[in-house]
């Protein structure tokens, strides 16, 4: 049965999927039981599955996220909401030396199948540590892997994928993207690998690497390419670690040009990191130097002027531009 649905619901779908699918999936976090947490993103989710699987917990990231080791350890497999991007770094210790090593530590006899959902990035307006772009840090972490949605199929799919797998994973949902809408088949298996990346729009100009809240912005700068006669190619990354270049390889051989689009600041960002290696597994195909956009080496600013920060459609373009110069 296909829907038209926003993100956040296809989320919600999703979730409901797996709690129906394995009685040993739990949800923990602030306010995701009884308000439905602060997106709605789990609203009627408690109500139906009860509030021994549908968990609130104390304002307390740290302990989510370590009460969350206990619980996988013991064979379930939590699924943790942080509320906002800037509120996991009180449970940063917790991730990184416990969840991203137990599997190592143990010589692989204990699997931590963790999702940890941070609802990330701009473009709502918000106040301070409601507003990040962290995940560099997470895809820097091996023992981790980090994947994040950008449409209402992926994320009713991914979410369902990542659920199931063994490895603890950083679940990343681009919260400007929330109500944003598309069809989502709810009926039909997940038909596309979680750890892949995707060509969203096929072209032969220049390649667009985005991810996340920033691939909408990509395709509206191809469509506006289009419009003055260049044709761009789109990819959707979709998995941040591991990454998955063989579709962006093979895009960039063709079209000889790259650009790099994220939110988070350009400095030791996935977007240098990418960087580097579309330039050593393509070099004598490129015309030009890798490009990136991003947003400034800065903390997200004040909502007033937080569309100055975030890049757009006209930044896109203008690296586009800048590619055909060289």
């Amino acid at each position: 049965m296909s829907e038209t649905i926003t993100l956040g619901k296809a989320l919600n779908h999703g979730l409901r999927r797996a709690l129906e699918n394995d009685p040993k999936v739990v949800i923990m976090g602030e306010d995701v039981g009884k308000l439905g947490g602060v997106f709605r993103i789990t609203d009627g989710l408690q109500k139906d599955f009860g509030d021994d699987r549908v968990i609130d917990t104390p304002l307390a990231e740290a302990g989510i996220i370590g009460t969350a080791v206990g619980l996988a350890i013991r064979g379930y497999r939590p699924v943790c909401e942080i509320q906002f991007d800037g509120f996991v770094f009180p449970a940063y210790n917790q991730i990184v030396a416990q969840v991203a090593k137990m599997y190592y530590r143990s010589r692989g006899n204990v699997t931590l199948p963790i999702v940890i959902r941070i609802p990330y990035g701009g473009g709502i307006g918000a106040v301070e540590h409601h507003s990040e772009s962290p995940e560099a840090y997470f895809a820097h972490t091996p023992g981790l892997k980090v994947v994040t949605c950008s449409n209402p199929a992926d994320a009713y799919a991914m979410i369902q994928q990542a659920i199931t797998s063994d490895d603890p994973i950083v679940f990343f949902e681009p919260k400007r993207r929330y109500w944003e809408k598309g069809v989502v088949d709810l009926d039909a298996p997940a038909s596309f690998p979680l750890h892949a990346s995707r060509v969203v729009r096929e072209g032969t100009d220049a390649t667009v690497i985005a991810y996340g809240p920033m691939v909408r912005t990509a395709l509206d700068a191809a469509q506006a390419a289009a419009d003055d006669g260049r044709n761009l190619e789109v990819i959707d990354l979709r998995t941040l670690s591991p990454l998955d270049l063989g579709p962006v390889y093979e895009s960039v051989r063709r079209t000889g040009r790259a650009v790099v689009v994220h939110e988070a600041p350009g400095n030791l960002g996935l977007g240098a990191e990418i960087a580097a290696r579309i330039t050593e597994e393509c070099f004598y195909s490129l015309e030009a130097p890798v490009l990136r956009v991003t947003g400034f080496d800065v903390p997200y600013p004040a909502a007033r002027v937080e569309e100055e920060y975030l890049p757009d459609l006209d930044r896109v373009l203008d690296a586009v531009d800048r590619s055909f110069g060289w």
